[in-house]
């Protein structure tokens, strides 16, 4: 029965069990930080690369073993496997990349994926004290950075203008008046609504002598603007 076992499970199932276990633990604690924030990947998006990852790891250092047993002229690279997983999961992380205009979401969602697949080949290879210190990292730098972040931008107020345009107008004609104004801009953003009239929201950073009427007064000069306002 023993014998049974050992060939329906393979030598080294206990330990190849308790990796992906631990892949899966590290992993799920990064996807439930970037769940609890509504990212477009999550909590079995993290599970799933991590998993995945270690998964191919194990594969790389124990599935061809019967071959080397079994020919004593075979060599095989357990790198070879981990390289390509490295390489191949920016298509996944990619995916969770929103162009918006010149506004770019998701990058931070994108490297944790990538750094999750890096976990799961880290654990698959049972470094494990080396896996759990950088989830650690991780997570102390996607909640505390993102909080600092928050504080150390509070005092920086920002305008925000949106503008209701027909089709027709040029982008950098509006983008034009706001540097003429010598206003910086942080963040552009645009929607289609019905009849193809785009919603333009333009962040900028107010500076001490913005002279909003002028502003307002320029934008509507030009052609194909049908209403300008500030944000609330």
């Amino acid at each position: 029965m023993d014998g049974y076992w050992d060939l329906l499970v393979g030598d080294h199932f206990v330990t190849i069990m308790i990796r992906i276990v631990i892949a899966l633990i590290l992993s799920g604690l990064i996807g439930f930080e970037r769940e609890l924030k509504n990212h477009s990947a999550g909590f079995r998006t993290h599970i799933l690369v991590g998993v995945g990852a270690c998964l191919m790891m194990v594969l790389s250092l124990y599935g061809f073993e019967w071959m080397i047993d079994a020919y004593d002229n075979i060599r095989f690279d357990p790198a070879r496997i981990p390289s390509y997983v490295i390489s191949g999961i920016g298509f996944l992380g990619a995916g969770t990349i929103i162009v918006n205009g010149m506004t770019i979401r998701g990058l931070t969602t994108a490297a944790s994926i990538w750094t999750v697949a890096g976990l799961g080949l880290v654990v698959g290879a049972g470094m494990y004290a080396s896996a759990v210190f950088t989830t650690v990292i991780i997570l102390l730098s996607l909640v505390f950075l993102n909080n600092f972040e928050k504080v150390f931008k509070k005092g920086k107020s920002s305008y925000v203008v949106e503008i209701i345009a027909m089709p027709g107008l040029e982008l950098n004609h509006a983008i034009g008046v706001f540097e003429h104004h010598q206003l910086v801009l942080k963040r552009v953003e645009i929607s289609r609504t019905e009849n193809d009239l785009r919603h333009i929201f333009i962040t900028v950073d107010p500076g001490e002598e913005m002279d909003r009427s002028s502003l307002f007064e320029d934008i509507t000069k030009l052609d194909y603007i049908k209403h300008a306002a500030e944000r609330k």
